[in-house]
């Protein structure tokens, strides 16, 4: 499969010839990995940096957009005075800036990085009217500084901190101008809190605490006085998720499963403590929303069968709203323009990488702000998923996005990469696939993405059904898929390899412990090997959250559990050769998970590729590590899938 040049440099590699090769980046340690052919890396060169763009935020002055972009080997920010306008860069250097927020009524860029994919966020000021002028660290360096906003005059700064311990989660009020003068507003006994954002009059916060995916409340804070007051209901056991300030700060609109299965959205009146669902959403999860400036509007993204769409409020009259129709796609980063009814946001669509859009919400004006900020070097068909449910073990409708090859381009029964999501809150959803087009262009093999129980997006109950001792039922889960895959008159199901990253990860390791017979090989991506050890070795700040997920491995009944589902304890049932990729700074799935799998598999004679960046963390996101990480998959999936 593949052009001649490609197949005869391959078949000389394999029979041991000198073929002219690309060695891996410098930072890139790679074990038992076989050069990679420069005829293999000249073809995948059309589908790498696919990339588009994403919005950031609007300036605080006038209609222009922030948006990300990649400059050289990182994403950095850049500010468009119209849509389709010319990119200003406003950030740069070797590190991604994922993030940017603009002072109200000022010139002043808030915005964050890390350093080598560390997670420790520095939070960073720019002055946009002195653009000669270097950038201003407000944070130590060593912590991890999220969640800032602005207060509405622009004067202040929140922004939550772990820099007292490394583990607890403090709220720190800063001056934006120096000297910086800063107050702790609330020290924190657990990693859960952060500041939402600012009431409008500026003297109140608006605080979320959460306790993993089960349960989350959300308080408003007093600045003045720092008294704190719960605002969610106090009875009972909720999730209160997205949130924002309404009605000129006399209430508080949040996404929320009181009531429901589904988040939907909620208002809080700050008066009388009423919570009440607001009529007109529908049975699906609402992810995302934002509220105007003048508190009237509200607008919500929703998440059905994997698809955004976008429902409004008149909060003031109290009724719906006709919504804008967008492009068919998934939607992210909602936020009003300042002092209008424009939201902008960010769109991946199947034909698309993510763009920039707004939507006018008074006059219904779609709006597209980048076009496709990277050209495909040649024509590279998008093909529709086809959305499939599967019955399990136990009766339950597992949901899956499935992309078929060209079945002129190539008939009969094709080879299946299963790709599982992270999180385990997460889900696979519909959009551009960007470099992953290759598998279905050039090698004729299909994609399948489960969304097996334990994913987002389909109500809370589906999402707590692989909590703690119900984790092995998630893996059943797979077993259906396969399935599926065997009764399909497309798809080979002698012929499946297992690909995953973090949670998702793990679910490969899974699926090459438990059906070994079904799977010819497996991509391991910053996975979870061993449970025990992974709770052990996480971030202090992440420890918490990861045991309501996965419970305490502390407790003897628990880790018993929990080593009898990792796979690292059960390298004798791994058969199949296995791609590991690994960040030595990764602070969510630590470095030493890949190397306990690598040990294992290699200590029973199993067959191992492993690459380890050390200039990355929980996934490779410079271009020069990504692009090799992406033709070694191929290389290995060509040597033990497509044999």
């Amino acid at each position: 499969m593949g052009r001649p040049s490609l197949c005869s440099a391959f078949l000389c590699l394999l029979a041991g010839c000198v073929a002219p090769s690309t060695p891996p980046p410098p930072n890139i340690v790679a074990e038992g990995v076989p050069p990679v052919p420069a005829a293999l890396a000249a073809e995948l060169s059309p589908y790498l940096g696919l990339g588009g763009a994403g919005f950031r935020g609007w300036h605080a002055t006038r209609r222009a957009a922030l948006v990300t972009t990649r400059v050289g080997d990182a994403s950095h920010l850049h500010l468009m005075d119209a849509p389709l306008a010319r990119r200003v860069p406003l950030t740069g250097g070797v590190e991604p800036v994922r993030s940017g927020r603009m002072q109200p009524g000022g010139t002043l860029l808030l915005y964050s990085a890390d350093v080598g994919g560390d997670e420790n966020y520095q939070l960073y000021l720019k002055d946009l009217a002195n653009p000669k002028a270097p950038p201003v660290r407000l944070t130590g360096g060593a912590s991890r500084n999220v969640a800032a906003c602005w207060s509405p005059d622009g004067r202040r700064i929140a922004y939550a901190t772990n820099r007292r311990n490394g583990k607890d989660t403090d709220i720190v009020v800063v001056e934006a101008r120096p000297p910086h003068a800063e107050r702790v507003v609330h020290t924190g006994t657990s990693a859960g809190w952060s500041p939402v954002e600012w009431s409008p009059d500026g003297a109140r916060l608006l605080l979320r605490r959460s306790l993993g995916q089960a349960e989350a409340s959300l308080w408003t804070m007093d600045v003045a006085t720092t008294t704190k007051t719960q605002v969610s209901p106090k009875t009972g056991r909720h999730y209160f998720g997205a949130a924002a300030f309404a009605e000129g700060g006399r209430s508080v609109v949040a996404l929320a499963d009181f009531g429901a299965d589904f988040l939907g959205p909620v208002r809080l009146d700050l008066r009388t403590g009423e919570a009440r669902r607001l009529a007109g959403g529908q049975d699906w999860d609402g992810e995302e929303l934002a509220v105007s400036d003048d508190g009237a509007r509200l607008v919500v993204a929703f998440n059905v069968e994997g698809f955004s769409e976008l429902r409004c409020w008149d909060l003031t009259a109290g009724r719906t709203l006709a919504a804008p129709k967008l492009k068919a796609g998934v939607l992210s980063g909602l936020e009003f323009r300042p002092g209008s009814h424009e939201v902008g946001f960010s769109l991946n669509s199947e034909d698309s990488a993510s763009d920039a859009w707004s939507a006018d919400l008074d006059s219904g004006a779609v709006t597209r702000w980048t076009n496709r900020t990277t050209k495909p070097k040649v024509t590279i068909p998008s093909p529709t998923p086809e959305v499939v449910r599967v019955p399990s073990f136990d009766g339950l409708s597992v949901p899956a996005l499935v992309y078929h090859p060209d079945a002129q381009k190539f008939p009969g029964r094709r080879p299946v990469l299963m790709i599982f999501h992270g999180g385990p809150e997460g889900q696979s959803r519909p959009g551009y696939r960007g470099s992953f087009h290759y598998y279905l262009n050039e090698l004729g093999v299909a994609l399948v993405y489960p969304n097996v129980r334990g994913s987002t997006g389909y109500g809370r109950r589906y999402l707590a059904m692989d909590d703690g001792l119900r984790r092995g039922d998630a893996v059943k889960d797979v077993a259906a898929v396969l399935d599926w895959v065997a009764k399909s008159d497309r798809l080979d199901a002698s012929r499946v390899a297992a690909y995953g990253g973090s949670y998702g990860g793990f679910m490969s390791l899974a699926c090459l412990v438990s059906y070994p017979d079904r799977f010819r090989c497996g991509v391991d991506n910053v996975g979870i090997a061993n449970f025990a050890t992974f709770l052990r070795d996480t971030s202090d700040y992440r420890r918490s959250a990861r045991r309501l997920e996965y419970g305490d491995e502390r407790k003897p009944e628990i880790k018993a559990f929990l080593d009898s589902i990792s796979p690292a304890n059960h390298a004798d049932r791994i058969r199949d050769p296995l791609l590991i990729v690994q960040g030595r700074n990764d602070p969510r799935v630590p470095l030493s998970e890949a190397e306990r799998m690598r040990d294992a598999v290699k200590a029973q004679g199993g067959t191992i590729w492993y690459l380890m960046a050390k200039d990355e963390g929980h996934g490779f996101v410079k271009k020069p590590n990504a692009d090799y990480q992406f033709a070694v998959t191929i290389l290995f999936l060509r040597t033990h899938l497509l044999d």
